[in-house]
């Protein structure tokens, strides 16, 4: 029916994850990750993965064997990173799986690259450890660098004031709104109650969000009794007021809680917001065509006119539209594909494009070996509007031309300048002596 047919492109499976309580593996989510991971001294590989993935799923029982195995010696946890994309997008995941090693230093963890067997996760979790307790013996590291900071235990402030910015009449606008990063404000006064309990859980989130983000989302406090100009300026009644300031656009109110795991989640989101666009990828050939269109849920195709009908200026209008729609969608982790008409005609067939024009663009999603066709104009408006109905689980879809990703060639990259013509063979005539032409040979 149309209603079956409608969802099939963006929906998102109703299982709970690949992994359930019963499992050795530990579920990680926003909420738990730094009381589990972060905090602890104990050694962690993590998987990064999305339920629709593929090659998650074949993985599955793999992780779950390894981390069995590994009970008691190495933590193994999995992050649903399609449910909990802030938490993804702070380790900078663009394909699933993505597997990460913990170790001594928590806030640069070490990608894994090893084999997707059992044998070989647990392999690599054991030389993992060795190192660890190699560095531990020679002085070098030990545990968790933010839990010796923060401390759990009474009279702890919970965190250092160091990461917190003061914030004045002076050096407000320098620092936040000419900034290109993303900056929590606290604006409070000394002698008000709720702001003293606030105090510790700003310091020790101002830490946490530093390391997490790489130094892109602060945490700053003004003290409003003494800069009033502040407090006036963003009209300040009652304390303690949090704003959100990103560059070019009016201050937000948060809205969140007031503990730091609730100050660290609402500032990971914003990270991500705040992150750069996906690459956008010319089909070069095999690899990075199934590796885009494999691990991500969607794959966004152009088909773009031969660079003689357009030029390297006609070109570079198109991709500048694909970039611009990149990002405008980037939360939801699509793959950004581009070639020119006729270098992938197998792909094109397997699409049925070509029939109406060129530039033409369909969205991909490889699990179900399901497409759509943009029908609309090949503007900011027309793809947004395609693209928005397939997020919403709207528009026409098709079985992709037989049932299987097409083969895909390996062709030149385009080197940003105009086409030229191909040099036919000719004769030259520099040599020939015209009044000769049509004597007789005697």
């Amino acid at each position: 029916s149309r209603g079956v047919l409608l969802c099939s492109l963006t929906a998102e499976l109703t299982v709970h994850g690949l992994y359930s309580a019963g499992d050795d593996v530990v579920q990680l989510t926003p909420s738990n990750f730094n009381r589990e991971v972060m905090q602890s001294d104990s050694l962690w590989l993590v998987e990064f993965y999305a339920p629709w993935c593929g090659h998650c799923q074949s993985l599955t029982p793999e992780w779950k064997k390894a981390a069995t195995a590994l009970k008691g010696v190495v933590k193994v946890g999995a992050v649903d990173a399609d449910q909990h994309k802030s938490l993804g997008g702070q380790y900078g995941v663009r394909g699933f799986p993505t597997i990460k090693i913990f170790g001594a230093n928590k806030n640069k963890p070490d990608d894994y690259q090893g084999g997707r067997s059992s044998q070989a996760i647990v392999e690599a979790a054991l030389s993992a450890l060795r190192s660890l307790v190699k560095d531990r013996l020679s002085g070098k590291a030990g545990g968790s660098d933010y839990s010796r900071q923060s401390g759990s235990g009474s009279g702890s402030s919970g965190g250092s004031k160091k990461d917190v910015v003061e914030l004045t009449d002076d050096n407000f606008d320098k620092t936040v709104l000419d900034s290109d990063d993303v900056w929590l404000v606290e604006f409070f006064a000394p002698w008000c109650g709720h702001c003293k309990n606030l105090e510790p859980e700003w310091a020790a989130a101002a830490s946490e969000v530093k390391d997490q983000t790489n130094n892109k989302v602060h945490l700053g406090a003004v003290d409003a009794t003494v800069h009033q100009g502040l407090a006036s300026r963003y009209g300040i009644r009652g304390f303690p007021t949090i704003k959100i300031f990103r560059k070019g656009e009016e201050p937000e109110d948060y809205q969140g809680g007031r503990t730091r795991s609730d100050i660290v989640a609402r500032a990971l989101d914003l990270f991500s917001d705040n992150a750069p666009a996906p690459e956008l990828h010319e089909i070069l050939g095999e690899d990075v065509f199934k590796k885009i269109c494999d691990d991500q849920q969607l794959c966004v195709i152009a088909v773009l006119p031969h660079i003689l009908d357009t030029g390297a200026a006609g070109r570079n209008g198109y991709l500048e539209v694909m970039m611009k729609m990149a990002e405008k969608y980037k939360k939801k982790m699509w793959g950004w594909l581009w070639t020119q008409a006729g270098d992938q005609m197998d792909l094109e067939s397997s699409l049925g494009i070509g029939g109406f024009g060129y530039p033409a663009m369909a969205a991909i999603n490889a699990r179900k070996m399901k497409f759509a066709l943009l029908k609309g104009s090949f503007s900011e408006s027309g793809i947004h509007e395609f693209l928005r109905e397939l997020s919403m689980g709207r528009g026409s879809t098709a079985t992709i031309g037989g049932g299987a990703l097409p083969k895909v060639h390996s062709v030149e990259p385009w080197d940003g300048k105009d086409g030229e013509l191909p040099m036919e063979d000719y004769i030259d005539l520099s040599d020939v002596d015209l009044d000769d032409l049509g004597k007789d040979e005697l």
